[in-house]
């Protein structure tokens, strides 16, 4: 049964979210994203479900820099 949802490799989920494989391995496995094992043993993630949670991040039109890495904020002087 092939449902035409594409598989996506950690890498390729990472770079949607501008953010590390690891990382995306990390919510896989903290149940924050859904993830299938290939008879390798590898993790592969259904497209629609990445764009799913793209939109809900609101990065799906415009991908924003990880919130780990925040821009440069510009804070008062204290005298």
């Amino acid at each position: 049964m092939d449902t035409g949802d594409r598989l996506l490799t950690p890498g390729e989920v990472a770079a949607l979210f501008r953010v590390d494989p690891k990382t995306v391995t990390r919510w896989a496995a903290a149940g924050r994203i859904g993830s299938i094992r290939t008879p390798g043993g590898h993790r592969r993630f259904r497209e629609s479900e990445v764009k799913e949670l793209l939109g809900s991040e609101g990065l799906a039109e415009e991908p924003a820099p990880p919130s780990a890495a925040p821009p440069t904020q510009h804070r008062p002087a204290h005298h």
